[in-house]
């Protein structure tokens, strides 16, 4: 799969990106071990480490109490969620900048399509000397350290940068194979365990040794992705970078509760507040949802849930909310246990048509408008403004719950690229 001119792809990915960010907003801890708790209060299990801490064995996932044993000198810092996502931003403005085509990957990472810049930008300098001003211009301007790779596929940049980490590694056109030789199959993104297992029962382990077993015999076993594999590890697998915007399939949200909540009837309140928040996203993005879903999971860990499918598609907070009620009232009719986490979602999403009618605006024109202007009342005032009666109560019931952050800011390509360029999507 080769073109006339070789594809560059780069890959950029934040260091240690939570824990970057904490630094960037608290200079005074430059150098020193940090890393970002989880959990309800920020002290639950580490999320992020950066490299300071990582020398002295703290990792993703293990204790807060564990990783300041290893390290008392070190900061623990609590996640800022929302200040995590403005650097974001502002480190993807700074990339959009260098390339027609950006595609972010997620809230740390994207590549960049930097096919051609040899013949135009690059007759003066080099791709590394390029690539390393971004870096040192991100690390300048926002404070963030970056790492980066450049190859002829996405897949093969990301690779490249996981080996070079901290820094850029460039894999030049015509030296993929002799990159890949000796590294495990297992180091690329999508080889999960099964294929991984397959392929040592081949004899492969590395991508030296799946280049020279026959492309049949891997196009019998794995099909296309086997014919890929092998075309990969020979060096001739090349890709363009393509953005693509899929239709969102859901709106959901995941809130473990500031404490065990004993009693439901404030569970119920939240639930109901959340619902309103997760309509009124689905109303923003012009869409309506014929499916909501409800799990509770109680301080044990045992769980309920339930689900109720609309005739049609709504978009009104009054009918989703009436049916939440009903569900929360079967689903906690003989639950006596505190609960821990209420997840809800909003699923078999179709789009809202907000169009006027012969006979002027219609319900979903106005309530479209009504979101609009509170989205911007809120974002004009920096702070929530408007409330529905259910987050009012929720709000005067205990200030904990105020605003609950979800635990995943991860931001899909699609919301991504919307945010950063609105309808103009770049690329296509």
């Amino acid at each position: 799969m080769h073109s006339g001119t070789p594809h560059r792809i780069l890959h950029i990915d934040g260091d240690s990106f939570f824990a970057s960010c904490e630094i960037a907003l608290h200079p005074q801890w430059a150098g020193r071990p940090v890393w970002v708790g989880g959990g309800r209060r920020g002290d639950g299990i580490v999320i992020a480490a950066n490299r300071e801490a990582k020398r002295f064995g703290i990792t993703t996932g293990m204790a807060c109490f564990a990783a300041l044993k290893r390290c008392p000198a070190g900061v623990l810092a609590k996640p800022h969620y929302d200040e995590y996502r403005r650097l974001s931003r502002e480190m993807f403005r700074i990339f959009e900048e260098y390339t027609p085509t950006l595609v972010p990957a997620s809230i740390d990472e994207g590549f960049l399509d930097l096919t051609g810049m040899e013949k135009h930008v690059w007759r003066h300098t080099s791709a590394a000397n390029y690539v390393n001003g971004i870096r040192e211009r991100v690390q300048r301007e926002i404070g963030l350290p970056v790492s980066a790779g450049l190859a002829n596929s996405p897949r093969l940049a990301k690779l490249a940068t996981d080996v070079g980490k901290p820094g850029f590694l460039e894999i030049p056109a015509g030296h993929e194979k002799e990159f890949l030789c000796g590294h495990a199959v297992r180091e690329m993104s999508g080889v999960g365990t099964r294929r991984e297992r397959a392929l040592q029962s081949l004899g492969a382990r590395t991508f030296g040794e799946v280049a020279r077993l026959p492309s049949t015999l891997l196009r019998q076993k794995f099909g296309i992705w086997g014919q890929q594999m092998w075309l990969f590890a020979n060096g001739r697998w090349s890709e363009p970078l393509l953005l693509e915007l899929k239709d969102r399939t859901t709106i959901s949200s995941s809130t473990t509760l500031p404490y065990d909540e004993r009693d439901h009837s404030a569970v119920l309140t939240f639930a109901c507040s959340e619902s309103t928040r997760l309509v009124g996203q689905l109303r923003r993005e012009q869409l309506q949802a014929r499916e909501i879903s409800l799990a509770i999971r109680f301080n044990d860990f045992t769980e309920v849930d339930s689900s109720h499918r609309f005739r049609t598609a709504q978009f009104r907070n009054s009918i989703f909310n009436g049916v939440l009620e009903g569900m929360f009232d079967d689903l906690m009719r003989r639950a006596v246990k505190p609960v821990r986490q209420v997840r809800l979602a909003l699923w078999n999403l179709s789009p809202l048509d907000t169009s006027p009618t012969l006979w002027g605006t219609n319900d979903a024109e106005r309530w479209a408008a009504l979101d609009s202007a509170a989205q911007h009342l809120q974002t004009h005032l920096g702070k929530p403004a408007l409330f529905t009666g259910a987050q009012l109560a929720l709000k005067r019931l205990d200030q904990s719950y105020d605003q609950p952050k979800s635990k995943c800011p991860f931001v899909p390509a699609r919301e991504m690229a919307l945010s950063l360029w609105g309808n103009a999507v770049r690329g296509d």
